[in-house]
């Protein structure tokens, strides 16, 4: 069985037999598999609570007591053991400490210009949107849950679809100002739904400058300083308890196909993704390049990558001298879940700008995701996206 877990900023992939995993909870160690496939040691006492865990890992403890989630079936039909003081995650479906688990999730808008490259904590994220923006260009949301960044960025402004997103989750959402539509209407008309931590609005405490890259490519920030900063302004510090996704443990090896890859068109690169099947996984890269997150030099994986096709306009009259993309998030359309190295045709729905985006097959029926990093990419109607 391949199993999900946390490992201090991201899951690493574990593969052990059940009564491996027992012996793993009594001895409090593992064998897991690095991003690479290398072989390294890891350490999981069970004697250790959920709370000292997050401590460790930079995460305020005070007024978390969320219960843990009871462990869901796998693939193979029997519960996914868990050790003591653990849950899996909200967003992603990855076992972690429960206090990391369940709390707030903080969404972070994230420049792609060529300049930005490559981008900080991209892979310790639980979720990755990239979608269309300004001048042709593209942009990344990240949104954080039980994974630990020291550095994530560069950090740059909102635009309305993103917020609408930010707002499935009521997520902290971190940005630099913005377009004049989502500073002056979409954010205030979604202050219920989501936590505005605003750089150039005077929230201002989370960020920072680097010398290394020019302005306005330079803005960075961190998980250790995004949940201080929310709890100085009193944001929650866990999940609202909104609904969220189904997700199951990876598909038994014999399952898999022994390659799979896919190819997204945009205008600034095409992003690529090569199936892993030993550890059920897609490798990420840019151009060809693979990515490598450069705050903590690891590979950039992803467990499930979804493509949707959205309809794509301009609006060049709300905000004047500017050609503001517009992208039709909420309705359905067409899309595309890759898991388990397999493609899905399916279709995504989205019935209001606070609904969670939920994807069906053909049947009708919701598609579980595989516990891991989620890679969404929204595309204009029309766009190449090629498979094999």
């Amino acid at each position: 069985m391949i199993e999900r877990i946390w490992t201090g900023h991201r899951a690493l992939i574990i593969a052990v037999s059940v009564v491996a995993i027992v012996a793993i909870v009594a001895t409090g160690f593992a064998a897991v598999v690095n991003s690479s496939g290398a072989a390294a040691q890891a350490t999981a006492s069970a004697t250790l609570t959920a709370g000292a865990l997050a401590s460790q890992s930079g995460a305020p403890t005070s007024g978390i007591s969320t219960p843990l989630a009871s462990p869901s079936a796998t693939l193979e039909g029997s519960p996914t053991p868990m050790p003591s003081g653990w849950a899996y995650s909200d967003l992603d479906g990855v076992a972690a400490p429960s206090a990391l688990a369940h709390r707030l999730p903080i969404a972070i808008m994230v420049d792609d210009n060529i300049v930005a490259r490559p981008q900080s904590g991209i892979s310790s994220a639980s979720i990755v949107y990239q979608a269309p923006a300004d001048g042709g260009e593209d942009r990344y949301m990240m949104i954080f849950q039980e994974g630990t960044a020291t550095d994530i960025g560069p950090v740059r402004s909102a635009r309305p679809y993103f917020v609408y997103w930010a707002a499935e989750y009521k997520a902290g959402f971190g940005h630099f100002g913005g377009d004049v539509t989502s500073l002056q209407q979409v954010i205030p008309s979604m202050a219920r739904y989501i936590y505005n931590m605003d750089d150039l609005g005077g929230d201002s405490c989370p960020y920072h400058r680097i010398t290394t890259r020019p302005a306005p490519h330079n803005a960075y920030t961190n998980t250790a300083a995004l949940l201080s900063c929310a709890a100085k302004i009193n944001q929650p510090s866990t999940y609202q308890g909104l609904p969220d996704r189904t997700f199951v443990d990876a598909a038994p090896a014999a399952e898999r196909p022994t390659s799979a890859s896919i190819s997204i068109a945009y205008h600034t690169g095409t992003v690529s993704y090569q199936y892993q099947p030993a550890s059920d996984s897609y490798l990420r890269s840019v151009d060809g390049a693979l990515q490598i997150d450069p705050a903590n030099n690891q590979q950039v994986v992803a467990s499930d990558v979804i493509v949707l096709y959205q309809a794509l306009s301009y609006d060049s009259v709300s905000d004047p001298g500017h050609n503001r993309p517009i992208l039709a998030t909420v309705g359905s359309g067409r899309a595309i879940v890759f898991k388990d190295g397999t493609a899905i045709s399916a279709t995504w729905k989205k019935p209001s700008n606070t609904a969670l985006t939920r994807l069906y097959d053909s049947s009708g029926k919701e598609i579980p995701l595989v516990r891991g990093e989620i890679f969404i990419q929204s595309v204009a109607i029309g766009t190449a996206v090629t498979y094999k």
